[in-house]
């Protein structure tokens, strides 16, 4: 009967890659291949250590025996909630990353204190900075900032980050190299903020607004006027109407579109509208409706024969993640 030895090491380290960084480490002492496999360099591609509470000093040492020029992305937790006592993320474990990890293009950070940790001292191979419940300096990413700070940025995800507000927004327009923009949960942001900050990211080609205060109608508005090149619009329908669906007919470049529930007012277009607005985007291929209640219902068939050309998803729910977008 075959076993785990007999298998070739490429199919070892497929299944290594599944493991917790802990349980890699531990198995690193089973045998003297098994401790070969688990430095390889591909397993240490990407690595999450959110599972954990991980000390600063654990973490100086997996920079230096496992990660190194092999990390691609990291995703990283810190201890905001723990109270003042708990270690906190550190300039310089920021600095040694961009130093010893070349090749690290992604960086998620969840539940950290970053207001003393300055912007200056991310990486500046980084192309996605993700931010989840994370708690930043009032300076931030305000515009006033280093312009020559993390040049190939083109992706940033601000999940419920309570410091974000219109100036920190505005900010973003020094990151030239910035394609994508997810705000969740920023609910400092405020509709002329955004119309202010989308005029100066018209390069944008990839918007999501989830959970904010801002409304539907106002956030397409802005849309319409500053972003004619977005490719990918996802949004909650709080406050959307049929007139708002009017300000993105004609988008020449949109290709996905996504209404997020569950919030359903009186006001919120009908499928048949949604169609119609849908049939004027000349690029449009996908369109995806979650938390509407509308699977297996007759709205579903609606958006479905009216749209044959389009991959057209109903789901129950919105997804409790903001993670599903990579």
């Amino acid at each position: 009967m075959a076993t785990l030895f007999d298998l070739p090491d490429l199919v070892l380290l497929e299944i290594f890659s599944y493991l917790p960084v802990r349980d890699r480490i531990r198995i690193s002492r089973v045998c003297h291949r098994w401790k070969r496999l688990v430095d390889d360099r591909w397993l240490w591609r990407h690595v999450d250590l959110t599972l954990y509470t991980m000390r600063p000093k654990v973490m100086w040492h997996l920079l230096r025996r496992y990660m190194a020029s092999r990390l691609y992305s990291l995703r990283l937790g810190g201890y905001l909630f723990s109270g003042s006592q708990a270690p906190q993320l550190s300039p310089a474990l920021m600095r040694a990353l961009g130093q010893k990890c070349p090749n690290l293009k992604r960086l998620c950070l969840h539940v950290a204190d970053l207001s003393m940790v300055p912007i200056t001292s991310l990486p500046s191979t980084l192309r996605t900075l993700e931010l989840h419940s994370c708690e930043v300096s009032i300076i931030w990413l305000q515009k006033e900032q280093d312009p020559t700070v993390l040049p190939l940025l083109e992706c940033i995800v601000l999940d419920r980050v309570p410091a974000f507000r219109d100036e920190h927004l505005q900010g973003l327009t020094r990151f030239r190299a910035l394609r994508s923009l997810v705000l969740g949960g920023t609910y400092r942001v405020t509709e002329t903020g955004l119309d202010a900050s989308l005029q100066e990211l018209s390069y944008l080609q990839r918007l999501e607004v989830l959970g904010c205060t801002l409304s539907a109608d106002s956030t397409l508005l802005a849309i319409s006027r500053h972003l004619r090149d977005v490719r990918k619009i996802r949004l909650t329908v709080g406050g959307l109407s049929a007139q708002g669906l009017v300000f993105l007919e004609g988008m020449p470049a949109l290709e996905s579109l996504c209404f997020q529930g569950p919030l359903i007012t009186p006001e919120m277009p009908t499928p048949a509208q949604i169609v119609s607005s849908c049939l004027t985007m000349p690029k449009l291929r996908v369109l995806e409706v979650q938390g509407l209640g509308w699977e297996g219902q007759e709205a579903e068939k609606v958006l479905c024969k009216g749209l044959p050309h389009c991959m057209v998803i109903v789901r129950a729910c919105p997804k409790e993640s903001m993670d599903w977008w990579m």
